[in-house]
């Protein structure tokens, strides 16, 4: 039987260099789409798979956190925009941490996730 044909990192992108820096790597399986968002400290913290109805247009989310962690609302929220605006089968695995991080840094990261998923979303709809 032939080996499915999987290609990793069709996309890479990366903003801000530094404590607040942001990566996103992704790659096509078939028509899905597998993303994950990360930072230098890169571990698995959440897991968010998304699904497109046609019949109705709305987006089904299914997350999966590890214990102590706070990647779920990274992964569930990309996951949800990138299926919702690209019609495809999305998994986003999230790992972001940093030490002592403060609210304003929290604030950061989440702004340059947002930014990261635009730009993707643009790049896969070209």
């Amino acid at each position: 039987m032939p080996q499915p044909q999987i290609n990793k990192a069709d996309w890479y992108l990366e903003v801000d260099s530094h404590r607040t820096k942001v990566c996103l790597a992704a790659s096509r399986l078939g028509q899905d789409l597998e993303v994950i968002i990360y930072n230098d400290n890169v571990h698995l913290g959440a897991v968010a798979v998304s699904q497109f109805d046609t019949e109705t247009g709305r987006v089904s989310t299914s997350v999966i956190t590890l214990m102590g962690h706070k990647d779920d609302a990274i992964a569930r929220q990309a996951a949800y925009s990138i299926c919702k605006q690209t019609k495809r089968p999305t998994c986003v695995l999230g790992g972001i941490h940093i030490d002592n991080i403060s609210n304003e840094e929290i604030a950061v990261i989440l702004s340059n996730v947002d930014d990261l998923v635009e730009k993707f979303i643009k790049l896969v709809l070209a």
